[in-house]
């Protein structure tokens, strides 16, 4: 019996473009926070040290979210937690504006709003995209990270021109109103948590496995591991190492990048630029790097990334003119985006899809733990010895270690290439 043919356009593309565009918006918020910093510190007579360790709480925050959006996403639905998400950023925002005393701040944007974004982050939509997924599970993944780049890109000047047009608060409520008139129609008529049997394999992908008696269990025999079984793993951990080292770097730039620019005789808007190159030249290499990640083997392009990214960074503290800020930022571009996509995905190759949900949500809180220390220690060090070479040579040191590690997780072959064996 032949397989029936696909259609011209298939769905879970659909939900790929509107995860991709909400993310732009969770990420570009959550990691475009440099703009808001002096403005927010001016304003409310913070120290750098003080107003850091709310961000860092906003970070631990944004981390403990992410298991329970995996969690919620996988018993509710990834509607129910994406419309429950942009509720709490609406309100969050909207106490924040109209924050008097620290401690209102501090709940308002540092737990609040945290928790919201984490319920709209990429954590609440790789699950969904997975079960849509598996011949190109890699690249459908991999959009995610150009959203978070594009995000980065865009948001941080958006930002920067926002605030010096209307304030930090115009803006922070200008951007709640964005995101819910975006997010609520993509929840309600795009959002499909049940996908097809086959995903996207081609019809003669599915012949062929169908005549070799493999179902969806023998394609991922991983299915049938506990979560408990999972998170004790070495694979497990050595993705949680790797998600660490990437939420310290990029949150460490995303926070003190700017402000460090403008330390070392940048103005404001060449550094909003200099860190946008990042995500503007990243959104470009991650088309290309999502075509590879289900070509080459991903713990080998994984580790790659990491080790250029750590000497991206110590370039980054060096550069003292406009040229090799900008001549960095390219090149820390193109490898900047995707430890997050192909760490996602090599979850999903050696579990399964069944729960890369709760897998990734817990293994992201290893990223937010280290975007909590990079958003501390970059105001601490700066604070007490005058420069920041404690936090980004921190960054660098731990990119290599993430690059050794992710060496020696597991190898399968991606998704596309055991359906074709099949």
């Amino acid at each position: 019996m032949s397989a029936s043919p696909r259609p011209f356009w298939y769905f879970g593309w659909n939900i790929v473009a509107a995860a991709t565009l909400l993310t732009l918006l969770t990420v570009g918020m959550r990691m475009g926070i440099g703009p808001f910093f002096l403005p927010m510190s001016e304003d409310l007579g913070l120290s750098r040290h003080s107003l850091a360790g709310i961000i860092a709480l906003g970070m631990f925050c944004y981390g403990l979210g992410m298991p329970v959006a995996g969690y919620l996403a996988g018993v509710r639905g990834t509607r129910f937690t994406l419309l429950l998400g942009t509720l709490i950023v609406v309100l969050s925002c909207v106490w924040t504006i109209h924050a008097r005393h620290v401690l209102d701040f501090t709940l308002a944007y540092g737990v609040l709003l945290s928790f919201g974004l984490a319920f709209t982050s990429p954590v609440a939509v790789t699950p969904v995209i997975s079960r849509w997924f598996t011949r190109q599970r890699g690249m459908a993944l991999f959009f995610l990270s150009t959203g978070s780049m594009a995000g980065i890109a865009v948001m941080t000047p958006a930002f920067t021109y926002a605030i010096d047009m209307a304030g930090w608060q115009n803006t922070l409520i200008g951007f709640a109103g964005i995101f819910a008139l975006f997010t609520i129609p993509v929840a309600l008529f795009v959002i499909r948590d049940q996908a097809p049997a086959d995903a996207d394999l081609l019809p003669e992908q599915i012949a062929v496995r169908t005549a070799a008696g493999q179902g969806a269990a023998a394609a991922h025999p991983a299915e049938a591991t506990t979560l408990g079984q999972a998170m004790r793993g070495k694979a497990f951990w050595g993705i949680v190492l790797g998600l660490f080292a990437c939420g310290y770097s990029m949150n460490l730039l995303g926070t003190h990048g700017v402000p460090m620019l403008m330390d070392h005789g940048f103005d404001a808007m060449t550094s909003a630029y200099g860190i946008g190159t990042i995500g503007f030249v990243a959104i470009f290499s991650t088309l290309i790097l999502g075509r590879l990640a289900d070509i080459l083997p991903r713990r080998n392009m994984l580790a790659a990334i990491y080790l250029v990214r750590g000497l991206g960074f110590l370039a980054l503290m060096v550069a003292g003119t406009h040229w090799q800020l900008y001549g960095t930022a390219v090149i820390g571009g193109i490898v900047w985006a995707g430890s997050i996509a192909l760490s996602s995905a090599i979850l999903a190759d050696v579990y399964g899809t069944r729960m890369v949900g709760m897998l990734y949500g817990w293994a992201y809180l290893g990223h937010q733990f280290g975007a909590t220390l990079s958003s501390w220690l970059g105001g601490w060090g700066h604070d007490t010895f005058g420069t920041h070479w404690v936090a980004f040579g921190g960054s660098a040191a731990l990119l290599i270690v993430a690059a050794l590690v992710s060496l020696r997780l597991p190898q399968r072959a991606p998704a596309s290439a055991r359906a074709q064996l099949a």
